[in-house]
């Protein structure tokens, strides 16, 4: 009689393990998108920066030369949503590569324009390719990687935009000082050159969504927990924005005038450092994660409501306000396209429009509560806002903000 040889155990763990083993991040790829949201930023924030120059550069006064922000604002806030529907059937690096292509031409235009309606209208064209790269990033991201990485995937992806913030605005305000503003802009230029070959070296391609495949942009509208989702975006960036917008006249009652560099620093480092923890909850607490944040944030805003005059308070309040907020941006756009299933990219156009028009919303009503009752009262508005946030994300426990792991874990 024949011996039955039994194969060692190890062999079948070995085969499980090589079944379950997740690839490795594709990290230079997805910091070329880390990238493209540093130059989306950048390009948005730097004429605030250089306001002053901008303004004798073109000979105008400083209200028009903000418009150049206002410009790019509205070019994001209306394209969006009709260019990510029209480039759907694209190859998606052609797409990034287009959008690329964008900032290049019109920073470029930017820098050597002496008429101040042909800056405008670069800028405006700038917003347009800005406005294409956010509805494109998320998606891209995800693409590139297993179910159960795009979380990290998402946190490595969207941490451009703290980075421009901490320290890309800075610099680019104290070089454009030295060197002038025109320079700065055309060093951008130089950076999506750079960029366009990173892209073409290191981003995989893939094919856009055929026409069958498509959601109509009413489908995903009313999709079940879609618009919860924008709802909440709306909201906390309505909160967030008007205090980062006005935050100036707040640090002023507290004595900190002079020191508004330094306490955006904390917060853009905060924020860069919330990158980090965001990276490994989204995946299996995104729903706790969003309630944690929206609470630590209300709970921020309390201290400044009570303790507006102590610069430690401040300076603390603000240092968590950065960690509350550094993952806001991968935390959305995670819940909504899980929740969007294959009209991600059309809901990560809509996010463009609703964090845009939450900005603009921002600045008018932070100007109006700032005109009427001064800067003590933006915390308890903040709080006020927070609290709807809240409430919205802990009704969405079904769909939008579901409760438990993502799909894939």
């Amino acid at each position: 009689m024949e011996k039955e040889i039994a194969l060692p155990c190890s062999h079948k763990t070995d085969a499980s393990r090589m079944r379950t083993e997740v690839p490795a991040l594709p990290v230079s790829a997805l910091l070329a998108l880390a990238m493209t949201g540093f130059i989306c930023i950048i390009t948005e924030t730097l004429p605030a920066g250089l306001l002053p120059q901008i303004a004798a550069g073109l000979d105008i006064s400083n209200s028009l030369a903000g418009q150049t922000v206002t410009a790019y604002a509205l070019g994001s806030l209306l394209a969006a949503i009709p260019l990510t529907i029209a480039t759907q059937s694209w190859r998606r690096r052609n797409v990034l590569l287009l959008a690329i292509a964008g900032f290049f031409i019109f920073n470029t235009i930017t820098a050597l324009s002496s008429s101040y309606w042909l800056t405008l209208a670069a800028r405006f064209l700038a917003g347009m390719a800005a406005g294409l790269s956010w509805s494109l990033l998320a998606g891209y991201a995800r693409r590139m990687v297993a179910v159960q990485q795009q979380g990290k995937a998402m946190a490595i992806a969207m941490s451009g935009t703290p980075i421009a913030l901490s320290l890309g605005l800075p610099l680019g305000t104290w070089l454009g000082e030295i060197i002038g503003w025109r320079s700065i802009f055309a060093a951008v230029s130089a950076l999506t050159i750079m960029l366009a070959i990173w892209v073409l070296a290191r981003v995989p391609d893939y094919p856009g969504q055929p026409r069958h495949e498509r959601m109509p942009l009413r489908q995903v509208l009313t999709t079940k927990g879609v618009r919860p989702v924008l709802s909440v975006v709306i909201v906390w960036m309505l909160a967030h924005n008007i205090l980062y917008t006005y935050i100036a006249p707040f640090l002023a009652s507290a004595g900190l005038a002079p020191s508004v560099d330094a306490v955006l620093l904390i917060f853009g480092l905060s924020a860069l450092l919330a990158i980090a923890f965001t990276g490994k909850l989204v995946d299996r607490h995104l729903r706790s994660s969003v309630l944690v944040s929206l609470a630590v944030f209300a709970l921020v805003s309390l201290v400044f409501m009570f303790f507006s005059q102590q610069p430690v308070a401040i300076y603390l309040g603000v240092a968590v306000w950065g960690l509350s907020f550094g993952g806001a941006a991968t935390l959305l756009q995670t819940a909504l396209a899980d929740t969007a299933g294959e009209g991600a990219d059309i809901a990560l156009s809509m996010n463009v429009v609703a964090w845009n028009g939450a900005i603009a919303a921002a600045g008018i009503s932070g100007g109006i509560l700032l005109d009427n009752w001064g800067a003590p009262a933006l915390p308890p508005a903040l709080i006020l806002l927070l609290a709807v946030a809240f409430v919205i994300t802990w009704r969405a426990r079904q769909h939008g903000f579901r409760k438990g792991a993502r799909m894939g874990h």
